[in-house]
């Protein structure tokens, strides 16, 4: 027997020929553990096809799925101030944005768009908690005023999805008075007459479910999303006693009627086309007059890799 024939070759041919799986093509269920393939997961709309938990979504493929045919168009959002208080902590402020946009490739944390649902002309923005927690600042209050002038401009609906851990607390003051100033932007839509719809998803804390995100005609949330002012963990070390079981859970707040609805992801959209042309007197949508789905690429669907097992799950995440 010839070892270097018969193991030294075949061995060394197997490392130089090896290929890596890449890290990003399977996701697991924070709820129920099950992998999930990235394209089946995007199709679903970051939906877990096992358990039905939702995932967090960035605002552009939330607007992806909700827009027809996907196609919107981004509004000018005015950019305030960059580090107006000069403040650091373990790093400087601009640093953490510097960061932040990298990481998710958005200026800021709210995207604003105009488009169509169901052939009915809305403005949308969204708040991106992957970036600094989706925080009010100085910045998502332009947005929103952004938003509500386009609406009253354009007269559509404005529908918002709010994400978010708070207020900002780098730009201190000037984040908290976000609070008023978004106030006087829903009230500019009271006042044209036009919808404002907001869906609040996980999670909605602080500031933002003190002011904007409480304020709609129409309070709809996604399924299990924490909606509250001071979380759970706060009022149980202030009063020292245990909560009801899903506290301040979206289920919660519905039964105790601080919302509307509670609506999956999968079916918001034409919940959303429903109440939009309720809401503006408008008839109901005739499906067949929607425009066609997307044309699919002619390649073959793309197949899944072995899901990691959990031996190998385990070593990564040691």
């Amino acid at each position: 027997m010839n070892w270097i024939t018969n193991y030294v070759r075949p061995r060394i041919n197997s490392i130089f020929s090896r290929r890596e799986m890449p890290e990003n093509l399977w996701q697991k269920c924070d709820e129920c553990g099950t992998m999930l393939f990235h394209r089946e997961l995007k199709d679903n709309l970051n939906v877990c096809t096992n358990c039905g938990h939702h995932m967090p979504i960035t605002p552009r493929d939330r607007f992806t799925g909700l827009f027809d045919g996907g196609i919107f168009t981004e509004v000018e959002v005015p950019m305030p101030t960059v580090d107006p208080l000069h403040f650091r902590d373990q790093k400087r402020y601009p640093d953490r944005m510097k960061a932040a946009q990298k990481q998710t490739g958005e200026k800021e944390a709210m995207l604003v768009a105009c488009g169509e649902i169901g052939r009915t002309p809305v403005v949308a923005a969204a708040q991106d908690f992957s970036f600094m927690g989706g925080s009010m600042g100085m910045y998502v209050g332009n947005a929103i005023i952004a938003a509500a002038g386009e609406a009253v401009k354009l007269k559509r609906p404005l529908i918002l999805f709010s994400a978010a851990g708070g207020a900002r607390m780098q730009e201190g003051i000037l984040s908290l008075m976000q609070m008023p100033r978004t106030t006087v932007a829903v009230e500019m839509l009271k006042e044209a007459k036009l919808p404002y719809i907001v869906v609040l998803t996980h999670p909605t804390t602080g500031g933002v479910t003190a002011s904007y995100a409480m304020l709609g005609d129409v309070q709809i949330a996604e399924p299990n999303a924490l909606i509250c002012f001071a979380g759970p963990r706060v009022i149980e070390q202030t009063i020292r006693e245990k909560l009801p079981e899903g506290f301040q859970r979206a289920e919660y707040l519905l039964d105790h009627g601080m919302l509307d609805r509670v609506t999956s992801r999968l079916d918001l959209r034409e919940e959303l086309i429903t109440i939009t042309r309720m809401l503006l007197n408008m008839p109901p949508p005739i499906m067949g007059d929607l425009p066609a789905p997307g044309v699919t690429d002619s390649k073959p669907a793309e197949s899944p890799p072995p899901a990691p097992s959990e031996e190998g799950a385990a070593k990564k995440a040691d």
